[in-house]
């Protein structure tokens, strides 16, 4: 209790004290107090006594307050400092070349402090200390193990020399730390220059001796033979080991003097070889009957040092293994090697290319789980969901016995990537091979699409396939083989033989199967390499008409097709009477066509002669109705001798016999029998005039070369159709004129308007076609009329007048024989 309390306190003793005294002091004050006492004394006691003890309370418990708030804010700093000092204490270990181990809290696991690199190969986690057997010798790893196992369980502190796998010396010492325990893990001889020659084997530089006592030490200790040179490369020191491999060549050695026994040069030049002063070398020397050495040289502070190692088999199988990493490396396809404890110790550049890693962070001794977390927070694994059971499966691997083909890799870029495990040899890991088969499952997906449109196509034919290999099985057929042949196909799906396949058949058509695929069979097995396809038509017992071709494939194979063609050749063959019954009937025509045409002209002729004779009045006077009669009967014979002509005329052109006299010839000439030619078929009767035939012709023709008989069947045919559909009286002109190179003929009528079948007339030949008195129909005469126009290589169009009427236009080339010598 501080001084300051006691003071309060007495403060309050002296309160007492002072009301004591006044009540003693005064006797009526006395009295009436207690008179007072008397009739409430107790209330008035009792609320005295609280006060004060209210008042007391409150103090004490304001000092208990202000005392505890000030331990707290001490006990924070302290606090404070302690993990400030703990921080600074693990930042040092942390960054010192060892490990500590904590086990402080059961439930947490273990605390790691410091650098793995220290003791581990580079890649992998601090966490991996504790797994020894990967990093230690089976033996040093069973005997730390133990001896943790005393320590935190028998509390048992230890320190112990370890080695490592690759030959570096290990110190390790455990202790207890308040209620948990601690392991320290250093190399041992971590003093500048100790270590050295420990690790010169390893990769990375070692740090340099600073004096040649501890460097004499360190040598001196090694069993192997160890030397130092100065910098001159003098030998200033070797070890026992030494002088005994220079006893064993014969050679002189003592320590003020050792013996050489290596060429410095040579030394020399292959670190000169290496560019790298600073790493250690090794050279393959042989020294006489002792056998091959590696020499192993390393720079230190004021020279050099070394040792040898003997070349035994397992070296010359490094060497080996060295030349197969080279080849491994050159090689296209992705490889890496784990060794047993799961560290790279082998990969190519195919490898890092694959996984699009960098080979500066991929180095030797990583540990595979580190690999594969990388390419897993690169997205570069398989999206799985649970990726840690994925791993455990994949790691698996290193137990195998016998090369196995893992599960394709399907990656998210859309990469498929095929790993192959095999052992990498007794002392256990694995060998992994790469394959990107992306572009491969690609063709197959494709050459897969291929081949299903290919069978859709085969199974969509209406063809029946069958392909038979050399051994004369089936290898390839379509369902409608068997439809056609009445094959079960079931029967087909097994490959069968040829014989199984026409023993169904005889059993399915017993009439003439069997005979039919005997004589197929003898040009499928047939072996002669100078057989040719074969093809032809099989006339089965039911009525069928098949058509099979047999055909030589590429690969040896022979493909036969059937189709059945018995509608198609039921067709042909009513197709083929039919068109040789309309070859008779054409050729009958024809000769009718001759023979009436020829029967009727001589009587015709006959009734020509005898009107002109009656007209003529030889035969006796006329009057005038008679010659009106003879006059029908003339104009009625031209016309008939007319169609007689165009009749003959169109046989010829439809036998393509019909022939151009092509000639100069002269227009007006031409217009002018046309002209009298319609006169004389439409002559005047009763003094009134059938048509109002007006003829055209424009000045300077062009010359104009063509048949002149057939221009005028041309004109004719066009001016008597126009002037046979006009009235009685109407006009019909005719206009010649002349263009570059055309000559052109262009008749108009105000008849009746023009008809559908007129127009059809002119581009082809009407088939029974009618007309009526008044109405515009085609004939004969429009027929021949094209058939001419075409032979002279010209051309016709119909048009229509307005308001009634019509017009024709030919239009001919100037010269018809330049014309047909072109077409």
């Amino acid at each position: 209790m501080g001084p300051e309390r006691i003071r309060n306190d007495r403060g309050f003793v002296g309160l007492g004290a002072s009301l004591v005294t006044l009540l003693s002091a005064s006797p009526a004050l006395a009295q009436g107090v207690a008179v007072n006492m008397t009739a409430g004394a107790a209330p008035l006691a009792v609320a005295l006594g609280a006060a004060g003890c209210a008042l007391l309370a409150t103090a004490l418990m304001r000092r208990k307050l202000r005392d505890t708030k000030a331990a707290q804010l001490k006990s924070a700093e302290q606090i404070a400092g302690l993990r400030a000092l703990v921080d600074e204490y693990e930042g040092l270990l942390s960054g010192s070349r060892e490990i500590v181990v904590l086990w402080t809290d059961h439930a947490n696991g273990p605390r790691f402090l410091g650098q793995a690199s220290a003791l581990l190969p580079p890649g992998r986690r601090t966490e991996a200390v504790l797994d020894f057997a990967t990093w230690l010798t089976d033996t040093d790893a069973d005997a730390l193990a133990k001896a943790i196992e005393g320590l935190r369980v028998g509390g048992r502190s230890f320190e112990v020399t370890l080695k490592a796998r690759d030959g570096r010396v290990v110190r390790a010492s455990g202790a207890l730390v308040g209620n948990g325990a601690a392991l320290r893990l250093r190399p041992a001889m971590n003093q500048p220059g100790t270590e050295l020659a420990v690790t010169a084997p390893a990769a990375q530089p070692p740090a340099p001796i600073n004096d040649n006592a501890t460097a004499r030490t360190v040598l001196g200790s090694l069993g192997k033979p160890a030397f130092l040179r100065d910098q001159s490369g003098k030998l200033v020191f070797a070890n026992a080991a030494y002088h005994d491999l220079a006893r064993v060549l014969g050679r002189k050695s003592s320590e003020s003097q050792p013996a050489e026994l290596l060429d410095f040069g040579l030394l020399q030049r292959n670190r000169a070889i290496l560019g790298d002063a600073r790493r250690p070398q090794t050279t393959l020397v042989t020294l006489g009957d002792a056998g091959n050495f590696e020499v192993v040289d390393f720079p230190i502070s004021g020279g050099s040092a070394g040792y040898l190692q003997p070349k035994t088999e397992a070296p010359a199988r490094d060497s080996g293994l060295n030349h197969l990493s080279a080849i491994i490396d050159a090689l296209a396809t992705p490889i890496a090697i784990f060794n047993a404890a799961r560290e790279l110790v082998q990969f190519n550049r195919a490898y890092c290319t694959l996984w699009g890693l960098d080979p500066d962070w991929l180095r030797l001794g990583m540990d595979e789980r580190a690999v594969l977390d990388r390419l897993r927070t690169d997205g570069k694994l398989p999206n799985e969901p649970d990726y840690q059971s994925w791993r455990a499966r994949h790691l698996s691997s290193y137990q195998l016995k016998a090369p196995k083909e893992l599960e394709p890799w399907h990656l998210p870029d859309g990469r498929t990537v095929q790993v192959i495990a095999a052992p990498a040899g007794p002392k256990g890991g694995v060998i992994y091979v790469f394959e990107d088969i992306t572009d491969q499952l690609n063709l197959k997906s494709q050459h897969k699409a291929v081949l299903d449109v290919q069978r859709s196509t085969l199974n969509a034919l209406s063809e029946a396939v069958a392909v038979f290999g050399t051994n004369g099985r089936l290898t390839l057929s379509n369902p409608k083989l068997s439809t056609m042949w009445k094959l079960p196909t079931n029967l087909l799906a097994a490959s069968p033989h040829i014989d199984q396949i026409a023993g169904a058949a005889a059993q399915a058509m017993p009439e003439d199967a069997a005979t039919i695929w005997r004589d197929l069979k003898r040009a499928i097995i047939d072996l002669n390499p100078t057989r040719s396809d074969q093809k032809g038509r099989i006339s089965r017992a039911d009525g069928k008409l098949i058509d099979f071709a047999i055909t030589r494939l590429p690969d040896g194979q022979t493909m036969m097709t059937f189709l059945d063609v018995t509608e198609s050749a039921n067709y042909q063959r009513v197709l083929k009477e039919k068109n040789d019954a309309l070859q008779t009937a054409d050729r009958l025509k024809d000769a009718f066509v001759q023979n009436v045409s020829y029967e009727l002209r001589s009587p015709l002729t006959n009734i020509i002669g005898f009107a002109d004779l009656l007209a003529s009045g030889t035969a006796g006077a006329l009057n005038e109705k008679q010659h009106s009669y003879t006059d029908y009967i003339r104009s009625s014979s031209v016309t008939l001798g007319v169609l007689i002509d165009n009749i003959l005329d169109l046989a010829t052109v439809d036998a393509g016999i019909a022939e151009l006299r092509p000639e100069h010839q002269d227009v007006a000439a031409l217009v002018e029998k046309a002209r009298a030619g319609v006169l004389a078929t439409f002559p005047e009767i009763d003094g009134q005039r059938s048509i109002n035939l007006k003829v055209v012709i424009e000045p300077d023709l062009p010359p104009f070369i063509a048949d002149g008989t057939r221009i005028v069947q041309v004109l004719y045919n066009l001016l008597s159709n126009a002037a046979r559909f006009s009235e009685p009286g109407g006009e019909v002109k005719l206009i010649v004129s002349g263009r570059t190179g055309r000559m052109q003929f262009t008749i108009e009528d105000d008849g009746a308007a023009m008809s559908d079948e007129m127009r059809a007339a002119i581009l082809d030949r009407p088939e029974g076609a009618s007309t009526s008195a008044r109405q515009r129909g085609a004939g004969l005469g429009l027929a021949i009329v094209r058939a001419f126009v075409t032979l002279h290589g010209g051309t016709i169009s119909v048009e229509r007048r307005e308001p009634r009427g019509s017009r024709v236009i030919v239009s001919l080339p100037s010269d018809a024989a330049m014309a047909g010598a072109a077409e």
